[in-house]
């Protein structure tokens, strides 16, 4: 007889709660825990806390009869050839469900921010490059990619994407964002949930909320943020993610938002995401995030305290380990049994209550960085490149020249690398062990371009002299860039404007390249310069995508997600700035960014016509097409990105001067032209007004065609009519345009 949580033909929800009225205390505080295998305390943390925290957390074998709700990071722990992992994970299931006496495995979850951290697995672009594209349907693709790599190995849960927008680019996980705009944030980051989600891998959202908004941007710090940037930049990528991109699992924040733990913050995970949102799917701790109730925020006395106050709140799973969720110290029942019912419908989902369930045996080969996915991670890392300035015209470069090639990381593989990935977050403890993929460097992959080109470190015998400068990526201190990493300013580390000052001294033009995790002020050399090239962190195919934007075989269609600096110390960026926090008469400060939100160039040039639009008048409930042809006037293809900005002349509440509504990328044949289609809803005006409430206000309005935030081609002027209009969390959150 099949029971009722085993009969395929009912409910998720249904079969859960059968199986959840079955199960004693112990059985249920087991499936919020998880066991990190491999997690020893001696060697760097690669989670805050590992080495303090890893000795006193439960053993599998003291969980094994009760059964077990998650395993944590089984490739990304240490090193492991993929197949062997695989084996290893089923093996390690099969005692799973022989322990306890449901026969349930556990859902196995890993890092995939840039892509599946596991060793031989390929290498993508970091986060920041994925917002540069400015295009999520390479995105989708990119994680259905990595889903299905990961999916064909056992594993169940991805901890990306990472939805924090950046407001102050000193934050060391600066790099692991997507940009600093919630729209492009959130319409990047959906993409990459569906697609990771279409491959069969529960997607989980990070940070909710405001993590990235902490006090001097230092990691974990304080949150000093009102209620209505909270609403209108914080929380919008991580809405969208959750009620478009139907995403299963949502991961708290290290900090506190004016006093409130995001661990402990029942109006955020409950209210908010549960209530109004209609989240329903799981809610799983940061590493250790709730220990850090009662150790770190010290709101909690006792880890049995921490675990009340964090479940109370919404946290529905325990990560990396048990050590808080014990049965030892009881849970409140309803509270256990509200959790506990969660994630048992989630592994109903994934088929893990199914009878017929056998785990994923890894049969040979397994190969983690198959064509198709080397070719995906060229494509993002192409499309991610940004040409910053070529006033002089060097660029591109030709074959046969005599290039002076210079800088600590020309040479260095880790200038392709975040800190997710797993040479950096993982190989960096054995030495001994290869990158485990090919990773060239800028300086080989130029001499693979320019095979005709002799290539050196004179400048005073070259024609042409090439800097690569930028970060190290680490963890805690290990690098300049990444989680733990944060920086006092934004100068260039470890001394790397020295070497832009001597490169020029030369009297030779000056190509600047920068590999990096977050923009630095590049000002000092601005005028200077011949040209300025920026990539992300753009992964193993890097190299390649820089060096073909060097020589001209990649047309550069990069878009800055983040503005650069002009300046170190010119933070935050005035863009999403209200009038106040642009450069004016009240302040010696100048915080103009040399190059804005946006920005990026082509070796082609486009025209872009006057666009028509249906309507200028609008009710607050209405909506408008808009229309615009783009010509590609120049010599050779190449792709535009075409920006649609939004300006409130006045408003109730200072709003900022310009925001992304929508975006398109129009790829063009020299004399080519297409039209851009982008209809406007009036919905996406509304903003959390004086009193909270989010509302469409009637007025004058600005639609902004635009190449960047500030490279303004045309303004449609717009009125909206009719009452204030209060919307709710059904409203419409995107600009759809399409390219006829």
């Amino acid at each position: 007889m099949v029971e009722p949580w085993q009969d395929t033909t009912l409910p998720a929800h249904t079969r859960a709660a059968d199986l959840l009225a079955r199960m004693t205390t112990e059985e249920k505080t087991a499936q919020l825990s998880s066991v990190w295998i491999g997690a020893d305390t001696e060697g760097a943390d690669v989670a805050p806390g590992q080495h303090t925290y890893a000795s006193r957390s439960a053993a599998l074998d003291a969980l094994l009869p009760y059964g077990l709700g998650h395993l944590t990071r089984p490739f990304g722990t240490v090193p492991v050839e993929p197949a062997e992992g695989a084996a290893r994970l089923a093996e390690l299931q099969r005692t799973i469900r022989a322990g306890n006496r449901f026969a349930l495995p556990a859902i196995a979850h890993e890092e995939c921010l840039t892509g599946f951290t596991a060793w031989q697995a390929t290498i993508f672009p970091t986060p920041l490059a994925w917002g540069a594209t400015f295009d999520p349907a390479l995105i989708m693709d990119m994680a259905q990619a990595i889903g299905t790599s990961m999916r064909s190995v056992g594993i169940h849960q991805g901890l990306a994407p990472v939805l924090d927008v950046v407001r102050d680019a000193r934050w060391g996980r600066t790099e692991e964002s997507i940009g600093e705009d919630p729209y492009l944030v959130g319409t990047i980051g959906t993409a990459y949930v569906r697609g990771l989600q279409a491959a069969g891998i529960v997607a989980t959202l990070k940070h909710f909320a405001a993590y990235s908004a902490s006090r001097a941007a230092r990691n974990h710090a304080p949150a000093s943020i009102g209620p209505r940037e909270l609403a209108d930049v914080i929380l919008p990528p991580f809405e969208m993610a959750v009620r478009e991109g139907g995403a299963r699992s949502v991961m708290p924040a290290y900090n506190d938002i004016d006093g409130l733990p995001a661990h402990a913050h029942a109006g955020l995970l409950t209210q908010l995401l549960r209530d109004q949102w209609e989240f329903a799917g799981t809610v799983v701790s940061d590493y250790y995030g709730v220990s850090l109730l009662d150790e770190a925020h010290r709101i909690a006395d006792g880890e049995g305290a921490a675990a009340r106050i964090a479940l109370a709140a919404g946290v529905d799973v325990e990560l990396p380990a048990a050590r808080c969720f014990s049965p030892k110290d009881p849970l409140p029942e309803e509270l256990l049994d509200r959790a506990v019912l969660r994630v048992l419908t989630q592994k109903c989902e994934l088929g893990l209550l199914d009878a017929d369930w056998e785990p994923v045996t890894g049969d040979l080969p397994v190969d983690l960085n198959p064509p198709h996915m080397r070719e995906l991670a060229q494509k993002v890392a192409e499309e991610s490149v940004v040409l910053l300035a070529n006033d002089s015209g060097v660029l591109p470069l030709s074959d046969g020249l005599c290039i002076a090639l210079l800088g600590p990381l020309a040479d260095e593989q880790a200038a392709m690398l975040g800190c997710y990935t797993f040479p950096r977050h993982v190989g960096v403890h054995h030495p001994d062990l290869p990158t485990g993929v090919e990773v060239p460097t800028l300086a080989d992959a130029l001499r693979a371009e320019l095979p005709g080109a002799v290539i050196g470190e004179d400048p005073s015998a070259a024609d042409v002299c090439v800097v690569v400068a930028g970060d190290r990526s680490g963890l805690f201190g290990r690098g300049s860039s990444g989680e733990g990493c944060d920086a006092e300013d934004l100068e260039l580390p470890y001394g790397q404007g020295k070497l832009l000052d001597e490169a020029m001294a030369c009297g030779v033009p000056v190509v600047i390249v920068v590999l990096s995790g977050r923009p630095y002020a590049l000002g000092r050399w601005a005028d200077r310069a011949a040209a300025v090239v920026q990539a992300f962190f753009p992964g193993q195919e890097g190299g390649a995508a820089v060096a073909g934007a060097l020589s001209g075989r990649v047309d550069p269609s990069g878009r800055l997600p983040i503005g650069v600096p002009r300046t170190p110390g010119g933070q935050p960026a005035p863009y999403l700035a209200p009038p106040l926090g642009r450069h004016g008469f009240p302040s010696t400060v100048d915080p103009t960014p040399l190059y804005p939100f946006g920005h990026g160039l082509s070796y082609t040039t486009f025209a872009w016509d006057a666009p028509r639009c249906d309507t200028v008048e609008l009710p607050t409930d209405g909506e408008t097409t808009l229309r615009l042809t783009v010509r590609n006037t120049g010599k050779r293809p190449g792709t535009e990105v075409v920006q649609l900005y939004l300006h409130d002349p006045v408003g109730t509440v200072a709003r900022p001067e310009v925001r992304l509504v929508g975006y398109a990328r129009v790829t063009l044949d020299a004399g080519a032209s297409a039209e851009v289609h982008a209809t406007f809803p009036a919905d996406l005006a509304a903003h959390a007004g004086a009193d909270g409430r989010r509302v469409v206000e009637p007025g004058a309005l600005e639609l902004r065609v635009a190449a960047s935030s500030e490279h303004v081609h045309h303004t449609v002027p717009l009125t909206l009519t009719g009452p204030v209009r209060e919307v709710g969390h059904d409203r419409r959150m995107r600009c759809e345009l399409r390219v006829k």
